[in-house]
């Protein structure tokens, strides 16, 4: 784990240990949810006197979700040339989390984003520290003074999924997933979904490995899925070892977070990719105006989440196809309507049913052809 603060660069890094010992001294619109009425905007900050901390699940140099997040904040840093910023790389989920959130207020930050979600961690560091916003990645325990905000991924995986249920000859689609977590049911479930309308007997086979960075363990995920049939890889991780697979095995493969296509240019096929980088400067925006309150942000396809450009071997009428499924959702169409039945055989949702956007962030069973979750 790793700090980074420098008032006079206006960024930092110091070590993992004596950072610890230092702290031991927001009805749904696309992208938004409305902010809770009861909460009170915070007051003004001048820039040059505002410090906005990141606390970062991984290294920032993982090639995805938390590079993401570190390239949006230098974008905001660009923004705001006088705004001092700090993060720490690889928090545990620990209560190592709650002493480094504690030691951003004790810094002096008037605002602080956590890019994955660490539950009352931060919520309690939150509840004593009213004068401070707070912002939680894939959040679900809102307060007056915390919000949360995550990316529609659902949308971006279904067109996806759709370009997957073309591309499979065998109709087996391999899923490598973190935890059992409503980010991988979405991400799997609308993959599948996608492909099912193109091929109505795909099926996807998810393999969990616990973790959202361990190369090793997602290689010899691949290596299974592969080994069972699996001819279409995709997943969540924030890195490319399944790519690698793919490309040695001769599969195709979807990704998450980045383009990674250098990693496997041959059967690489796109990426659900994401940028924070004008949400952030939107939010910081408003905390140094003095009109933040802890909004509920889902960030909708085409502004913020999007699928990556088509790798250089998807066939044109697959890509064609699939981006005409992208513009009916942007165009308001709502893909993940009833039947669905869940992998038990129970009725999920009736026909004629859609499913919220709400929903679908929580999602937690998977839809009949998902095994493993």
């Amino acid at each position: 784990m790793t700090s980074h603060h420098d008032r006079s660069r206006r960024n930092a890094h110091l070590g993992r240990r004596g950072f610890l010992q230092a702290a031991a001294l927001a009805g749904f619109a696309p992208g938004l949810l409305p902010a809770r009425a009861h909460a009170a905007a915070l007051p003004p900050v001048r820039e040059a006197d505002a410090l906005v901390a990141f606390g970062h699940v991984g290294p920032v140099s993982d090639g995805g979700w938390t590079t993401l997040h570190h390239q949006a904040m230098q974008k905001l840093r660009a923004e705001f040339p006088a705004l001092q910023t700090m993060y720490v790389e690889d928090i545990p989920y620990s209560a190592d989390a709650e002493r480094i959130f504690r030691h951003f207020v004790a810094e002096g930050a008037q605002m602080v984003f956590a890019t994955s979600s660490y539950g009352d961690f931060l919520r309690d560091v939150s509840d004593r520290a009213p004068e401070v916003a707070f912002m939680e990645c894939d959040g679900r325990n809102p307060g007056p003074n915390l919000g949360w905000y995550y990316l529609a991924h659902w949308y971006p995986s279904y067109v996806i999924g759709v370009a997957a249920g073309l591309l499979s000859r065998s109709g087996r689609l391999g899923y490598i997933a973190s935890f059992p977590l409503p980010s991988c049911y979405a991400g799997a479930n609308a993959t599948l979904m996608g492909a099912r309308s193109v091929n109505p007997r795909a099926t996807v086979q998810v393999m969990s490995i616990n973790a959202w960075f361990d190369p090793q363990a997602a290689t010899q995920a691949a290596q299974a899925l592969v080994s069972a049939g699996c001819d279409f890889l995709c997943g969540i991780m924030d890195e490319p070892a399944y790519l690698r697979v793919a490309e040695q095995e001769g599969v195709w493969a979807a990704m998450w977070n980045s383009d990674m296509r250098r990693f496997g240019p041959d059967h690489y096929v796109s990426s659900v990719v994401a940028d924070f980088s004008h949400f952030y400067v939107e939010q910081v925006r408003a905390r140094l105006n003095g009109t933040w309150t802890p909004g509920e942000f889902l960030l909708p396809l085409g502004g913020g989440v999007d699928r990556d450009a088509w790798g250089r071997n998807v066939p044109i009428s697959v890509q064609q196809q699939a981006d005409a499924v992208r513009a009916r959702i942007i165009g308001g169409w709502q893909p993940f309507t009833g039947p669905l039945y869940d992998n038990h055989g129970q009725l999920r949702l009736a026909a004629g049913q859609s499913l919220a956007d709400t929903a679908i962030y929580n999602w937690n069973w998977a839809v009949e052809g998902v095994t493993g979750l």
